[in-house]
């Protein structure tokens, strides 16, 4: 496993960070809104991430980012056009031909050009500074996504349950899917981000990528209502994994199980005993029935 440290492509990440930014607001303006703004996040592609099919007035489009490529391509009905992603370019002339070609196809989408969920405050139209783009570090990058997106769809995909599948949330850059068992819990505060995200329980599982702080990625796992005490079990797994009660959130730092001879069986277990440990403390009435076995042929790959 290729445990990419942020420190190993920072200056690329915030790039494709920045750009994932255009491309939700995009979103965030045109899909139906749903529960837990499901519809603003971004699907994780082969090649790198997309908006997934939109609609204007009477057109379809999409908006995807292709890493292997190194381009953009907004695709209006067909009709598809190129913005090249390079180094030294600023995010203001992203912003600029993106909305251009969008523009040329008769979509006249405006969006706020503040960042959202980021240190960095620049309005995206305005930044002239130039940006990073490493080829070689931002497909590392992209593996990780994937590693992510296949390790969680593998718990959250076989649920009988409510869930959102893994997509990349542009605000704070991280894969994740969430598992919601349908009981109301109001946000306390009149935040627009929050009172919408956090309305009612679920159990989050999510990948984070790290930061100046913390070099190393890691998993992590979410409840709401939040948790702030102490959730030492000994039924978590693996025993690398922890709770940190001040955040309210189950880590598992990529580094110290990169080297499991069963990588994909510790990220099962601790998906599956982070559920446990949480629905019961949630008080989510019996869950059994989420892990019924689905009644189909196994697959043969």
């Amino acid at each position: 496993m290729d445990v990419v440290k942020h420190s190993e492509w920072a200056d690329t990440k915030f790039t494709l960070h920045l750009l994932s930014q255009i491309l939700g607001k995009i979103k965030l303006e045109t899909a139906q809104q749903e529960p837990q703004w499901g519809h603003v996040t971004l699907a994780i592609t082969p090649n790198g991430f997309t908006t997934g099919l939109l609609f204007y007035e009477d057109q379809a489009f999409q908006v995807d980012l292709d890493i292997y490529e190194s381009r953009i391509f907004i695709n209006v009905e067909g009709n598809v056009q190129a913005v090249l992603i390079e180094t030294a370019k600023p995010i203001k002339t992203y912003f600029k031909e993106i909305f251009k070609a969008l523009a040329a196809k008769g979509i006249h989408v405006e969006i706020n050009p503040k960042p959202q969920e980021m240190a960095y405050k620049t309005n995206l139209n305005e930044d002239d500074t130039p940006l990073t783009f490493n080829w070689e570090q931002a497909i590392r990058g992209l593996k990780l996504f994937h590693f992510a997106a296949a390790a969680q769809l593998k718990f959250i995909g076989p649920l009988r349950a409510r869930k959102m599948k893994p997509a990349l949330f542009w605000g704070t850059f991280d894969v994740s899917s969430l598992v919601l068992p349908g009981i109301r819990e109001p946000y306390p505060e009149d935040k627009v981000i929050e009172k919408a995200a956090f309305d009612e329980h679920f159990i989050e599982y999510g990948f984070w990528t790290g930061d100046d702080k913390v070099d190393v990625p890691a998993f992590f796992v979410l409840p709401y209502p939040f948790i702030n005490k102490e959730l030492d079990s000994e039924r978590l797994k693996p025993e690398e994994a922890y709770f940190e009660a001040s955040l309210s959130e189950y880590f598992l730092m990529l580094d110290k199980v990169a080297a499991s001879p069963d990588l994909t069986q510790a990220m099962q277990e601790f998906f599956r005993t982070t559920f446990d440990i949480l629905s019961e403390e949630l008080g989510w009435p019996d869950c059994s029935y989420y892990f019924a076995p689905l009644d189909m042929p196994k697959q043969k790959t």
